[in-house]
């Protein structure tokens, strides 16, 4: 396994403190009812929003076509293309510095954002879905979260207050196949050429788990750390915590706190959230009791 210590292809240091992703949804049925398709001129919600996230410390952004929520309806790639290339291409236009991700499993359409400015891939099917998404990677020499997934419509369950939710989904073992599958993801990845510093994983919080699993995943996260490569740890608003506290999307934010802190003590390097204001300071305590953040006033 290599080590976490690489250098990565930003300026990030996986042991300094943990890294904040702002979700930037380019939909108009996000989950979460962050869609910025909902009635908006998009590219200037996104900046708009986009702003906020990096005035209150994001440290990248992660730019969505296409909802991912269970029960969602796919859309075709020229679409989610055309949701997401002109935002891609005005952050990074405004925010040069700001590593900027797309999230889509498509090959064609991270082409397209890796060509307007995208730095990283967000592949919520670990180079599974697209048989040329690998070397789409490789060939533009960016890092891709690998995520895991066994999402099938079969076992997705919607509530109207809730949301949608996974049951009766099986796993061997639950860790075991999890890291396996990663794995496996990872293999694709390294036949491509996509070098092992620029792999970032993640175990897929709400994808193919039911809440129980996803409990576990959070709790158990170091187990996935142990493998070598950073961490995404992806909670925030999720049904997991809906289904916990039987709280609709916009009531989650002490919920996903609480799983954000957690998923840090166990070892996430990156989480990606909606609220970046609330979770910046969340993540920044949690670093300093673990001693990885400490501002000048706490010397």
């Amino acid at each position: 396994m290599p080590s976490p210590k690489s250098s990565p292809p930003f300026p990030f240091d996986w042991h300094a403190r943990t890294y904040v992703m702002g979700i930037l949804n380019v939909t108009p049925d996000s989950f979460s009812g962050d869609g910025l398709l909902s009635g908006h001129d998009a590219v200037q919600a996104a900046l708009a929003q986009a702003r906020r996230f990096v005035e209150a410390g994001a440290d990248m952004l992660d730019v969505g076509g296409e909802s991912t929520r269970p029960g969602a309806q796919p859309v075709s790639a020229a679409e989610e293309a055309a949701r997401v290339v002109p935002v891609i291409r005005a952050l990074a236009a405004e925010f040069p510095h700001v590593p900027i991700s797309v999230d889509t499993y498509k090959a064609s359409v991270a082409e397209a954002a890796l060509e307007a400015g995208a730095r990283l891939v967000n592949d919520v099917w670990g180079l599974r879905a697209d048989p040329e998404m690998a070397a789409v990677v490789a060939r533009h020499r960016a890092p891709v979260v690998l995520m895991h997934n066994r999402s099938t419509p079969q076992n997705a369950e919607v509530r109207a207050r809730l949301g949608g939710r996974y049951v009766g989904v099986a796993y061997d073992d639950l860790l075991t196949d999890v890291k396996h599958e990663l794995l496996e993801s990872v293999a694709l990845a390294r036949q491509a050429g996509i070098p092992d510093e620029h792999i970032i994983l993640d175990p897929g919080i709400g994808f193919g788990k039911t809440v129980a699993q996803n409990l576990a995943l959070v709790n158990r996260l170091d187990e996935i750390r142990a493998l070598g490569y950073p961490v995404l740890l992806g909670v925030s608003r999720k049904s997991f915590i809906g289904y916990t506290l039987n709280l609709p999307p916009d009531q989650r934010l002490e919920g996903t706190a609480a799983a954000v802190a957690v998923g840090i003590v166990r070892g996430a390097d990156i989480v990606r959230v909606h609220d970046v204001a609330f979770m910046v300071r969340v993540v920044r305590m949690t670093d300093a009791i673990l001693g990885k953040y400490s501002p000048a006033e706490a010397a």
